[in-house]
């Protein structure tokens, strides 16, 4: 049987669309707009889904309730909240913190914390990290900042970082990841720095074409290999 793979798209599918060309099949569910791809021994279902964490669990629970996929990968862009990640340097998610979620005056408890993660991190299948790191050794293991905001200002940048050991930031993974784990779905993301410490808006706007292609190259060759 064919194994079937979902890929989260935010708003990066042009690197999809630029790789793979003309889909098998396409419908729409949801209000999604979802591409079957054949490739290989498996089917790859590509699933448009937008900016933010509300969209992101939307269209992660589709591609597991409707499309029966076995994985869900999630590649993209982010910021990067130091030094180290610099433009285009492509990593894998090993962890990821929903800094947005902050029930702090009603309980008690740390910013990010939920209950059914004993804490703040959220994790991610170490199987398909570490099978990822076998394929792309390249790649670096990275915590993950995750809320419905774009961070352009170092000093937030900084604070990120400081406050969470977070690398990089962005506004789907904590939905993503929490999604799969609820359903039992093995989950893996790969991501690209589109903005580094230093940058903003405007850097974004230069290189978010550069590190989407960056990152849908490494998370194609991984996925193929898996």
């Amino acid at each position: 049987m064919r194994k079937k793979i979902g890929l989260h798209v935010a708003i990066e599918i042009d690197a999809v669309l630029s790789r793979y060309g003309k889909a098998a099949e396409e419908t729409t569910c949801g209000g999604f707009r979802v591409r079957r791809f054949e490739l290989d021994d498996y089917d790859l279902y590509v699933l448009h889904a937008g900016v933010g964490e509300i969209a992101a669990a939307s269209a992660v629970q589709i591609l597991i309730s409707e499309f029966h996929v076995d994985v869900v990968v999630n590649f993209g862009v982010v910021g990067g909240l130091t030094e180290e990640m610099t433009l285009a340097r492509t990593v894998i998610v090993d962890r990821v913190v929903h800094y947005d979620m902050d029930s702090s005056e009603l309980d008690g408890t740390p910013v990010g914390y939920y209950a059914e993660n004993q804490g703040i991190y959220i994790p991610v299948t170490k199987a398909l990290v570490e099978k990822a790191c076998e394929i792309a050794p390249d790649l670096k293991r990275v915590t993950c900042a995750s809320a419905d905001k774009f961070v352009g200002d170092p000093a937030k940048k900084a604070a990120l970082h400081e406050k969470f050991g977070a690398d990089i930031c962005e506004m789907e993974a904590a939905a993503v990841a929490m999604t799969c784990n609820r359903n039992k779905v093995p989950v893996m993301m790969i991501k690209a720095v589109s903005d580094s410490i230093l940058g903003g808006a405007e850097e974004f706007n230069t290189a978010v074409e550069r590190a989407s292609d960056e990152a849908f190259g490494v998370t194609d060759r991984v996925i193929r290999a898996l």
